[in-house]
């Protein structure tokens, strides 16, 4: 089992010290955005806006946790589509959840690559200290990546269902996200009506949290409560249409028709 995981792990690691092009995806746009948030950030404290605007640098650091997780499993398994290699990885004798586990593992080097190299350019060239709020953060960094596997998970299963035809669902699908997860402004700004869909996310919890958190040093218990709790369903319920919607796709031979694709 070990092995296993390990030897896929390998193998889409192997992807990324052989492209430069996929090093970029890692750090290039996230460093972009940083960029473009950070001076705007600079722009607003400099016309006496509220403090609060600081906070923009940290919702960009850990949307991007979210961001890189999700699209370290869409993407990975995707790379095999486009490669006309995805029969081989599901012939070979590795389970489903060994494939999720490896992927799910990239996640993790992603998001902690990405989210480091960005706190530290925030910390040099705007002065966020986001390093500085330490460990009460730290719980908030784990919801994102739960959630990010969940709608990565779902997301590649639509893939493997509908094949090219939804690969834009794996870019859009975190953008379809975001407005309703406050990344930028508090949930109180929303509508009463988007504000009730927006506290069924797991990621509206932790942006709402991470500002308290960079605000006051501590956690909301209550606000990682329910990030926590709602992440649990929606892994359950990714992993699960994931195992579902692979089953369909191997029961009316769709792997056959994207191994040609």
């Amino acid at each position: 089992m070990i092995s296993r995981i390990g030897a896929l792990l390998l193998r889409y690691l192997y992807l990324y010290r052989r492209s430069t092009a996929r090093l970029m995806g890692v750090l290039f746009w996230p460093v972009m955005d940083l960029l473009v948030w950070g001076f705007l950030t600079s722009y607003l404290e400099r016309i006496a806006a509220p403090p609060g605007v600081t906070f923009l640098l940290g919702a960009v650091i850990f949307w991007d946790i979210f961001y890189s997780a999700q699209q370290a499993i869409t993407l990975s398994i995707t790379e095999d589509i486009w490669a006309r290699n995805i029969l081989n990885v599901f012939v070979a004798p590795v389970r489903t959840w060994e494939l999720l586990v490896a992927t799910s593992l990239i996640g993790v080097l992603r998001a902690t690559v990405s989210a480091g190299v960005l706190a530290i350019l925030a910390r040099l060239f705007y002065g966020f200290p986001l390093f500085a709020i330490g460990l009460p953060l730290l719980p908030f960094y784990f919801s994102l990546l739960l959630f990010g596997w969940a709608m990565g998970m779902f997301t590649m299963a639509l893939v493997l269902r509908f094949g090219q035809a939804a690969e834009a669902l794996i870019w859009g699908i975190p953008f379809l996200i975001q407005p309703l997860s406050a990344v930028f402004y508090p949930v109180a700004v929303l509508p009463p009506w988007l504000r009730t869909l927006a506290l069924l996310l797991p990621s509206t919890h932790v942006f709402e949290g991470m500002r308290a958190a960079l605000a006051t040093g501590s956690v909301s218990g209550t606000t990682l409560a329910a990030a926590v709790g709602l992440n649990a369903v929606y892994l359950a319920a990714g992993t699960a249409f994931f195992g579902w919607m692979l089953g369909r796709v191997r029961e009316k031979g769709y792997l056959a028709r994207l191994g040609m694709e």
